[in-house]
């Protein structure tokens, strides 16, 4: 933006200079985030200075947000705003160990550094810096990995590195891009196999690159910053080595020393961490030309009024954001004082909310200086939808989720409602599986991943599958985590073969094998267990890498033979099915792993020669239990007994006969082979 600066003599109008000042100048997102936290968050304390500006810190101070140098120095249980450099893992422990309530305003593209030397770490890679060791945004970074980790600057901090064969390579996010390749091609020379990430925050790259721009058409160039501020500083550098005449100051009362030309084109810029208000400062002290004339001049020319001078030289440009004063109220429009030559005009449909009245201030955007009327057109939406564009960029950069609404179903997806901004969902990302209906997502709130992003088009795409997949990945994740050999969990059976069960143990599928469904013998799975049955399992075994789990289904039940005195009294009467035949009886099964024996002389009420005279194998039987032995895991049974009752029974209800007039006669018995 370029702004002229005027006098109005004899002669009359007379240009003096002309002030280039930088789009990208000030505040980026990560810090005015910090700030406005910082602000939300007083009465608290910063973790060091919130940012590299004193004017800054000390406006912090009057509203109860001071720094304070590390943990050690901040009392217990207090509030503690984490500054947009970041901090390292053993510091949040620090805090936490003092209960304090941590905010944690950590600039999002640093964040993401924070989480690449964490998989650096997991991984046992070694970290490289490309940065100013001592600066608090590298030794946080460096504060992430326990891997080896070093912060190099210079040829002579590269050859210092100890031999490695690989290396995992980022930049502090003011770093120069010139330097940063730089010192990747001295790495690359060094180390073998390198994975670099040119984590360069992307308002740097604009910054560093306009200020070039600037520096090469400029007499003069303004560089405005704080002594401290690493981007400031690199800024300088930059300018300086283009124009002769840069100067780096703080305020615009330095300004003071500075020869300026009335001739000169003067060029402006200034750090991340310069507010506004610095910025507007020092350009209306261009507006102090008294001494860039001389007195035979002075006399020949009518200065302007210094209220002349602030509408003229303090100008309002597109783009810039103003508070005014809500003057009047029409159908369709709400004129706003701005402190302007004209009124500025906001159509109602540009407000981002219609419950405003005359006397309110609000914040504006100049969309046109002039609308052809001679009015200021001004916009609120385009405040918001600018704000959440930047965030919605910086999750973007740092991976992070954005939460949406679907709007409208069209062909091929869904749009959905991002911030404000218009979201373009393909029907492939809308979930795990296959979507018949998408208008079923229609004003459904739902959380997405972008995928894609034209920043000169302001066009999204985004994913919910990808969001799904993460949340489905992260699920799985503690539920491998939790799992414990020997633990007895719920599970649901969701799928049979001839080999065993699946069962669903909250999100991970195990395999009960058929040998470990039932202490007894099983044909197959669904003898005993059926599909959608909820089931109590053992965890046998956890292959993490495979992703497998062995479960055992009949070890969640009591072994049959511990319980079978208790079950099977002697003298009981109960009923079994023949499985086996032998020689010397038929083993019948009283229940899945338990078989009890009835000898051949027990099989029926008189003598027989072989068992299938009396039983085949798969007849129901009633038999009665004459010894239970639990630890050789023997039961005698007998079905002559149970025939001998039943006809005692007969007879005694006849009353014909005793029970020693029962017919048949006395049966040997036999001692059988022992067989478990």
């Amino acid at each position: 933006m370029s702004i002229h600066i005027d006098f109005i003599g004899k002669a009359g109008r007379f240009s003096i200079a002309r002030v280039v000042l930088a789009k990208h100048a000030g505040f980026c997102f990560g810090v005015r985030r910090a700030v406005e936290t910082a602000e939300r968050s007083a009465p608290a304390v910063t973790l060091g200075p919130i940012i590299h500006n004193p004017q800054v810190v000390r406006s912090l101070e009057d509203i109860g947000v001071v720094s304070a140098d590390s943990p050690a120095a901040i009392d217990p249980g207090a509030r503690v705003v984490i500054r947009s450099h970041g901090i390292g893992r053993a510091v949040y422990r620090a805090l936490e160990e003092k209960g304090c309530e941590v905010i944690d305003a950590t600039c999002p593209f640093v964040q993401r550094i924070h989480d690449m030397a964490r998989a650096a770490s997991a991984g046992g890679t070694p970290l490289i810096v490309v940065g100013e060791r001592e600066h608090p945004e590298v030794q946080g970074i460096l504060g992430w990995t326990d891997a080896p980790a070093w912060a190099v600057l210079s040829e002579e901090d590269v050859l210092a590195l100890p031999p490695m064969e690989s290396a995992q390579v980022v930049a502090q996010t003011t770093m120069v891009q010139a330097r940063f390749r730089e010192i990747c091609a001295l790495l690359e020379a060094r180390i073998p196999r390198l994975d670099i990430h040119a984590t360069i925050c992307t308002a740097t790259l604009d910054r560093q690159t306009e200020v070039a721009d600037i520096a090469r058409q400029a007499d003069v160039m303004l560089i405005i910053g704080g002594r401290e501020s690493s981007n400031s500083r690199k800024l300088y550098k930059l300018a300086s080595d283009i124009c002769r005449r840069t100067y780096f100051i703080e305020t615009a009362a330095e300004l003071d020393g500075i020869d300026i030309a009335p001739s000169d084109t003067i060029g402006i810029t200034a750090g991340a961490s310069t507010p506004d208000c610095i910025i507007k400062e020092v350009v209306a002290r261009m507006n102090d030309i008294e001494k860039k004339v001389s007195p035979e001049e002075n006399q020949e020319l009518e200065v302007m009024s210094e209220e002349a001078i602030d509408k003229t030289i303090v100008q309002i440009r597109p783009g810039q954001i103003i508070t005014g004063k809500v003057e009047m109220i029409t159908d369709d429009e709400v004129c706003v004082n701005i402190g302007y030559k004209s009124d500025g005009i906001v159509k109602k449909s540009e407000l981002s909310s219609t419950d405003v009245k005359e006397g309110d201030e609000i914040e504006v955007e100049v969309v046109k200086v002039n609308d052809g009327e001679g009015n200021v057109l001004l916009s609120q939406k385009n405040i918001i939808n600018r704000k959440a564009w930047e965030e919605i960029c910086a999750k973007e950069e740092a991976g992070e989720f954005v939460e949406g609404v679907g709007k409208e179903a069209v062909k091929g997806g869904l749009l959905a409602d991002v911030a404000g901004i218009r979201t373009f969902i393909p029907a492939s990302q809308l979930s795990l599986r296959y979507v018949e209906k998408i208008d079923e997502f229609v004003g459904q709130p739902m959380t997405l991943k972008i995928i894609e992003i034209d920043k000169a088009k302001k066009r999204i795409v985004a994913s919910r599958k990808a969001v799904l997949m993460a949340e489905e990945a992260e699920k799985k994740k503690k539920i491998w985590e939790n799992l414990e050999v020997g633990s007895v969990v719920k599970g649901i059976v969701r799928r049979l073969a001839d080999f065993g069960a699946f069962v669903d143990i909250g999100g991970v599928d195990g395999l009960v094998h058929v040998t470990d469904l039932s202490w007894g013998r099983v044909k197959h799975p669904s003898d005993v267990v059926s599909v959608g049955q909820e089931i109590d399992v053992k965890i046998l075994n956890i292959d993490p890498e495979r992703e497998r789990i062995s479960l055992s289904y009949k070890q969640t039940q009591p072994r049959p033979w511990t319980v079978a005195g208790e079950k099977y009294p002697v003298g009981s009467v109960v009923e079994g099915k023949v499985v086996r035949i032998t020689t010397f009886g038929a083993f019948v099964e009283l229940e899945p792993g338990l078989d009890g024996l009835v000898h051949i002389s027990q099989c029926a009420l008189t003598r027989i020669a072989k068992v299938e005279d009396a039983v085949n194998v798969g007849d129901i039987v009633r038999v009665k239990v004459l010894d239970v032995n639990t630890e050789a895991k023997r039961i005698s049974l007998s079905i002559r007994e149970v025939l001998e009752d039943e006809a005692m029974d007969s007879v005694s209800d006849d009353g014909e006969y005793d029970i020693g007039d029962i017919p048949g006669e006395e049966l040997p018995v036999e001692e059988a082979p022992v067989e478990e």
